[in-house]
């Protein structure tokens, strides 16, 4: 599972990393009944606080088994399409912002889309 966490868009870190496992499964990178990291990982890892996954949890989107682990929800919601267009615009706010900084244009930013695009659904890389 990649999370990415970005300070500089004013989200919180628990609320991104709540709107990218919500992404996850709706785009089917995280099926029901698959096992999360350990939240004491992922909180190392990212540095977040332990409770992010009992937002998930009070949800419905993730499942805690006793001294199982976390799983994703059988029964989890999926995510209606302007959650889904949300949390996208969230992640285009940050892309946008971290390409402001590194002074790379909007036309850049589009045609490398495009590029990325083609190699995810032609599984070969663009020139």
């Amino acid at each position: 599972m990649q999370i990415r966490i970005t300070e500089q868009d004013g989200v919180p870190i628990y609320l991104q990393i709540v709107n990218q496992v919500k992404f996850l499964i709706a785009s089917g990178r995280l099926t029901p009944g698959e096992e999360m990291p350990p939240i004491r990982v992922l909180a190392e890892t990212l540095t977040v606080n332990p409770n992010t996954y009992r937002e998930l949890e009070s949800e419905g989107i993730v499942t805690k088994k006793r001294t199982a682990g976390t799983y994703v929800s059988d029964s989890g919601p999926r995510l209606s399409r302007e959650e889904c267009l949300k949390i996208l615009t969230e992640r285009i706010d940050a892309l946008l912002a971290e390409a402001k900084q590194m002074e790379i244009s909007n036309a850049e930013i589009l045609e490398l889309i495009k590029q990325r695009n083609q190699m995810m659904t032609s599984g070969e890389p663009t020139k």
